[in-house]
């Protein structure tokens, strides 16, 4: 088969070996699109290296058919269209997966809107409703609110009930939020968020991809008992923590990363979003969002597109012809 390697640091579509044959819990998956993620962008530059026993090559999400699956494999047959999770191994013709991590697609959508799914809305519902342990009702501040997972928290958020303020890089980027179901919006660009929000009614949540120096302007705005969920670091890795806020609050700063969750936990994200997310997808009430597509040889003018910071939605690679 053929798959992205990186050659010193170029991004080449080029011969690889197969997957092989799917073990007793695995599907084998013929690849027609691949979601483009920023943990591509890191593993690429060498900060975030694939778990042990994970697929060197890129790609963490990807939809197509399946070929095969193993023997103790009951919900999924040859040739159902399926979009997945992924460790690793998604810029590729074919991948390998445990079978709780894929999901039939939902009811009317298409593989390549499919591509976007997996990854952004197994985000969006285990940092919103496992690690952050929302209720009806509480307030998200979301930062990055128009990336890929933005747009999906947006979405979900709204669905279950959950207001929504986002931080985001323009004023269109606050409009299209607000159109996907955003109570309100700041421009970064504009200075801290931090007097914004509070105005708003403070948050009982955030979800921070940034970090950095965000750290401390997320805790001037958590209500009692907020939690911070930090789920990438695009603004560093070292933050000032006010320690009296947190314990005068009683908040939480909790990090998170999907990709090195064990398989049974992967598993709960996905039956979860099977059974609250997949029948709002087939309704209508939420959507893919795709910002752009490539074709799987320009992978690396995708990746410069994603880290521009230009992109609405989901960026996405067509790895087959047909697809």
């Amino acid at each position: 088969m053929k798959a992205i390697a990186i050659d010193d640091e170029s991004l080449v579509w080029t011969e690889h070996d197969a997957p092989g044959e799917p073990a007793a819990d695995e599907v084998l998956i013929d690849v027609a699109w691949a979601g483009v993620n920023r943990a591509d962008l890191m593993q690429r530059a060498g900060a975030y290296p694939p778990p042990p026993g994970a697929s060197e090559i890129l790609g963490l999400e990807v939809s197509g058919h399946v070929r095969t699956v193993g023997d103790d494999v009951t919900h999924l047959k040859a040739g159902d269209p399926v979009c997945a999770l992924l460790t690793g191994g998604g810029y590729a013709e074919q991948v390998r997966v445990p079978a709780a991590q894929v999901l039939p697609l939902p009811e009317g959508i298409s593989l390549r809107d499919a591509a976007g799914l997996a990854e952004v809305f197994a985000t969006a519902w285990l940092n919103l409703y496992m690690e952050g342990a929302l209720n009806p009702g509480d307030r998200i501040l979301l930062h990055a609110g128009a990336s890929g997972v933005g747009t999906a928290v947006i979405q979900l958020a709204k669905a279950m009930g959950n207001p929504v303020f986002v931080t985001v890089g323009s004023d269109a980027k606050i409009e299209a939020c607000k159109a996907l179901g955003a109570d309100a919006g700041w421009n970064r660009h504009n200075g801290s968020f931090v007097d914004a929000v509070k105005a708003w009614g403070g948050a009982d949540m955030v979800l921070d991809p940034v970090g950095g120096d965000y750290i401390r302007q997320d805790q001037s705005v958590l209500n009692v008992n907020g939690r911070i969920v930090l789920i990438g670091l695009m603004g560093g890795r070292e933050a000032d923590v006010d320690l009296g806020y947190m314990l005068m609050k009683r908040q939480r700063l909790i990090g998170s990363t999907l990709r090195s969750q064990p398989v049974k936990v992967k598993g709960e994200v996905m039956d979860a979003l099977y059974e609250s997310v997949w029948p709002k997808l087939a309704s209508g009430e939420i959507k893919p969002i795709i910002d752009r597509e490539f074709p799987v040889e320009d992978a690396a003018a995708a990746m410069d597109y994603l880290k521009s910071n230009d992109s609405q939605g989901k960026v996405i690679l067509r790895i087959a012809e047909s697809a």
